[in-house]
């Protein structure tokens, strides 16, 4: 691909124009951003690596000194800020397990400094100490989302999401920029995401934030693409959704989602050999290899369904980007960024590469990337995000 790499500033100040948020100031007939500085911040965090870490149990939240990027997805909520000559993130898994009511295990949990809430006669053990209780009663955890979005299917499942971004983020009184993920709208499907949307800024605006929000696949493309101009195609393959995005210049052309991401694998996978879905979930993500053929008959379903999810991908891709009247004039080849936990598998880079082979898109790609931090690349475009909005 020939890559019209920039420098830092010419990059900002196309960044700024691109950007409809952007406030600018006319000045002797010539047209100048008022925050060329901050947009040039937002460039140089694109092209950070990013320090990551879980959150400890019984760890406090953090106190934000700046913008705030938040990945809201369905297996994880990751915060990112802006930190020196990197972007450091704290991830917190999206899950619960309920326990019964007693005084002697209230006792035990606030000692062993677990996160929970009570109501109804329950504890609502929340984050990585869920998976710790599931694990240990051979069941799965209970989610906040389902297939990118709140649940309908747990009563709890908005107070739940709360009380974990809580334990990541503390209430700020500066009203500083926070700028979550926001799944596209599903294409096979009649969900909408104004529900979900705006219940996340109400929560947030509470907490005394001023909260915007970004598409994962435009997040993806701020995260990768800062020397391809911000131009290219950003694909979120995450738990609940996979979220593809057509950006040029850094304006998302094209955005939508399909309901099927690393869930729908866990799940009809163990639907398929009879384990929970928890348990295909810690295969998938600890052992599995794409590259080879499958040595067990859970590497074989896992294998099935992988074909099965980057076939719908690309082929509602295709669908998509033949049908649009909103297709740019792009005379280059663009790369594909893929980004999410359903990438990390060992080949599945060759694997989508192949499904690639078999669609007919209407631009040329130039080549398929693995984003650098796949499971930290939503939050840390959202920091971008963030931090071109900073006033």
């Amino acid at each position: 691909m020939a890559k019209l790499k920039k420098s830092k500033t010419r990059q900002a100040n196309q960044f700024v124009q691109q950007n409809s948020a952007s406030p600018m100031n006319t000045t002797g007939g010539r047209t100048e951003p008022e925050n060329l500085e901050t947009i040039d911040t937002a460039v140089q965090a694109s092209q950070k690596s990013v320090v990551s870490r879980e959150k400890e149990i019984g760890e406090r939240a953090e106190q934000p000194t700046g913008p705030v990027g938040l990945d809201i997805g369905t297996s994880h909520v990751v915060m990112a800020q802006n930190a020196g000559r990197h972007v450091t993130t704290v991830n917190q898994l999206n899950a619960f397990f309920t326990i019964p009511y007693s005084k002697f295990t209230k006792k035990i949990l606030v000692e062993n400094e677990i996160t929970f809430f009570e109501k109804n006669n329950q504890f609502y053990i929340l984050g990585y100490s869920a998976e710790n209780f599931a694990n240990m009663f051979n069941t799965n955890t209970r989610r906040t989302m389902r297939r990118g979005l709140l649940s309908n299917k747990e009563d709890e499942g908005i107070n739940v999401l709360q009380s974990l971004i809580k334990t990541l983020i503390a209430p700020v009184t500066n009203n500083e920029v926070i700028c979550f993920s926001l799944p596209g709208s599903p294409v096979d499907s009649a969900n909408s995401v104004i529900y979900h949307e705006s219940i996340i800024k109400m929560f947030l605006a509470g907490l005394g934030y001023r909260p915007l929000s970004i598409n994962e696949g435009l997040a993806t493309v701020m995260s990768e693409l800062s020397n391809d101009n911000f131009t290219g195609l950003g694909i979120s393959m995450g738990g609940g959704m996979c979220n593809i995005c057509l950006a040029y210049l850094s304006v998302p052309v094209i955005n939508f989602s399909i309901e099927k991401g690393g869930d729908y694998i866990d799940n009809m996978v163990g639907s398929s050999v009879g384990e929970p879905a928890t348990k295909i979930k810690a295969i998938k993500e600890g052992s599995l290899n794409l590259s080879r053929a499958p040595q067990d008959r859970v590497e074989t379903a896992l294998d099935i369904y992988y074909v099965d999810l980057v076939s719908n991908l690309l082929n509602a891709l295709e669908a998509e980007l033949k049908t649009t009247s909103k297709m740019p004039n792009i005379n280059t080849s663009i790369p594909i960024s893929l980004s999410g936990g359903t990438v990390l598998p060992k080949g599945f880079k060759e694997l989508f590469e192949k499904g690639l082979k078999k669609v007919n898109l209407p631009i040329e790609i130039s080549e398929v990337r693995i984003a650098e931090d796949p499971l930290n690349t939503t939050a840390k475009g959202a920091l971008v995000m963030a931090l071109s909005e900073e006033i």
